[in-house]
């Protein structure tokens, strides 16, 4: 052999293979020269919808209602967005934050999930306000030092309610059969179509996420143990109210107030049409809880 001459190596077998997935995904030429003349776009966000409140002026909030229920002021019949409706209503030394109801949904919501707020200023409505910012910003509206202060105790008691209580309420709403029909489907499912393989599907679909969320923290779903966990939650939450009018000894409602009230008044409401009462009858047994509710339902 020629010394001028040299003998390119073989590629190793691993170049080989990379070589040949890329020949085989690869897209041919006459294709490819197509999707050169219609090149990918990035399209931006979505904004939100035209009618979502948009000839309302201030600040508006979006939670789950129905048009009646938001003309009204009513409470919503979700909890979480209930709390923040509170919440927002009073933010602290009797400054009242002015906003308006709209109903929506999680279909509509920028974030994909209710509740969240479209403040008067900035008045760019592609920024919205998420539930879990709602309270830094209404803090910030009145300068509120004493909310700031009790935020670390209320971390504290907050697993009652975002665990104990709200894994028994999720069951209740969702997984109990009669409880679904009568309220769930009644309220998350009918009003969003007319169509019975779509709401049918939804229906699923809830019950899905809510068993899902269940299973998190357990192989399988204890009943008892989900209604002995919140009946251990309503103690804690007497005990720490004791003989006040608000948690934590305030002399108006505050964050910790809002969160109780919005699952309690819920458990509470005849008007939710509870066919299986059993947290219900677990709340009753503390009667300053029972109070703390109806004095938040007066108030606000």
């Amino acid at each position: 052999m020629s010394p001028d001459i040299r003998e390119t190596p073989a590629p190793p077998p691993a170049t080989v293979s990379i070589s040949r997935a890329r020949d085989y995904f690869s897209v041919p030429a006459p294709i490819k020269r197509i999707f050169d003349h219609f090149p990918l776009v990035t399209y931006p966000p979505n904004d939100l919808p035209l009618r979502a409140g948009s000839s309302i002026r201030g600040n508006r909030l979006f939670v789950f209602t129905d048009a009646k229920g938001a003309r009204r002021g009513s409470p919503s019949f979700n909890p979480q967005c209930l709390k923040w409706q509170v919440r927002t209503n009073h933010s602290c030394a009797n400054v009242f934050l002015d906003f308006t109801i709209v109903p929506s949904s999680n279909h509509a919501s920028p974030t994909g999930s209710l509740p969240f707020l479209l403040p008067t200023l900035p008045t760019d409505t592609s920024a919205p306000i998420p539930s879990a910012k709602l309270q830094k910003w209404a803090i910030e509206q009145v300068h509120c030092e004493e909310e700031q202060q009790l935020n670390l105790r209320f971390d504290v008691y907050a697993s009652l309610l975002d665990h104990r209580i709200r894994n028994a309420y999720l069951y209740t709403l969702y997984l109990d059969s009669d409880n679904f029909e009568a309220v769930a489907r009644r309220l998350y499912v009918d009003p969003s179509t007319t169509n019975a393989l779509v709401r049918t599907a939804l229906s699923v679909q809830l019950q899905q996420a809510a068993r899902a969320e269940l299973l998190k923290t357990s192989q399988y779903i204890d009943v008892s143990a989900l209604e002995a966990e919140a009946s251990e939650a309503f103690e804690a939450l007497s005990t720490l109210l004791a003989d006040d009018k608000h948690f934590f000894g305030r002399l108006n409602p505050g964050l910790f107030d809002a969160s109780v009230f919005a699952y309690t008044h819920l458990i509470l409401d005849e008007n939710m049409g509870w066919k299986r009462d059993r947290l219900g009858q677990l709340l009753k047994q503390h009667e300053n809880l029972v109070q703390h509710r109806e004095r938040l339902l007066k108030f606000f």
